[in-house]
């Protein structure tokens, strides 16, 4: 049983490959997504052990590594790990713009879920619920929209064009989750406030076509060494999530379960408000590596832990 929960915000800095292992259409190398909305998503189990690899980067306790997160497989020391990480669900994904290069955009589905999410780990989160229809798009204010038309004002999101409705729910809901994404700090202002300035609400049935094609495809080639050219069957695509996007993770934490007991002293278990301390210490505001391509630059990723009121 977990005691302590969390919500962690990803914030891309880079491509980000987290592979789903199988070969889809013409993409040989495509990213995981959700069964039933195909929505992007991280698996627990790769944050999980992308926090692992970086434990020691992060400057987190060497003999709290296993207690914390479960033995390796194969070791001697059998035991359950005192956090859980859940899959990171999609929160806005970035959409090339018109006007102000880019914005972020997102759908009601998707913000109920994060509602949800918060709300399960304690952070009030009274966000209305949006509608939308499908061509239309809610917007905070009207710095994206093309200069009036026959048709009147329009949002130009990659080839498609939206009738623009103002709300100022929109602002404010964009305004919170805007502090709870990113850092706090000087080096993420500009992200700050542009997330909460330009966030785009669509309609699930618009948003999904984004989250299916508006990922970063990248053609790779193997080079023969003798030859120089092209290996047979060398060209290969792999996807990746584009720099810019927000995902949400729940994290819950529990008492260490290493059976050596407090009597122990320093060596003994640990608290599920101590696990907690810690991951938030380790993860917050911090950089992480996460999925694979990793000497090339990606998965890049800024983590920020909300934790709410606790029972």
């Amino acid at each position: 049983m977990y005691q302590r929960q969390a919500s962690v915000f990803f914030y891309t800095v880079s491509p980000v490959h987290m592979g789903a292992g199988q070969a889809v259409d013409v993409i040989d190398n495509p990213i995981q997504r959700e069964r039933h909305t195909r929505h992007p998503n991280l698996a627990g189990s790769g944050i999980k052990g992308a926090v692992r690899h970086s434990w020691k980067a992060l400057n987190g306790q060497e003999q709290h590594l296993t207690d914390i997160l479960g033995p390796e497989p194969g070791s001697e020391v059998l035991h359950a790990g005192a956090a859980s990480f859940g899959d990171a669900q999609l929160v806005a994904l970035p959409v090339r713009s018109l006007k102000g290069g880019y914005v972020y955009t997102t759908c009601p589905h998707v913000l109920a879920r994060v509602k949800r999410q918060l709300t399960m780990a304690g952070t009030p989160c009274d966000w209305p619920t949006l509608q939308v229809s499908d061509g239309t798009a809610l917007v905070s204010h009207k710095e994206l929209l093309s200069s009036p038309g026959n048709h009147g004002e329009r949002l130009h999101l990659e080839a498609f064009e939206y009738t623009p409705q103002e709300s100022a729910e929109l602002a404010a809901m964009a305004a919170e989750l805007a502090t709870w994404a990113l850092p706090e700090t000087e080096d993420h202002r500009f992200f700050r406030d542009k997330l909460a300035r330009d966030l785009v609400v669509l309609s699930d049935t618009d948003f999904s076509y984004f989250a299916e094609h508006a990922m970063v495809v990248e053609p790779h080639v193997r080079i023969d060494p003798e030859t120089g050219a092209a290996q047979d069957g060398g060209l290969f695509y792999t996807e990746n999530l584009p720099p810019e996007t927000v995902l949400i993770a729940p994290l819950m934490t529990s008492r260490t379960r290493t059976g050596r007991g407090k009597e122990q002293g320093a060596n003994g278990e640990l608290e599920a408000d101590e696990v907690m301390a810690q991951l938030r210490s380790l993860l917050n505001g911090r950089l992480l590596q996460i999925g694979g391509d990793a000497t090339t630059g990606r998965g890049l990723v800024i983590a920020r832990v909300q934790e709410g009121e606790q029972p």
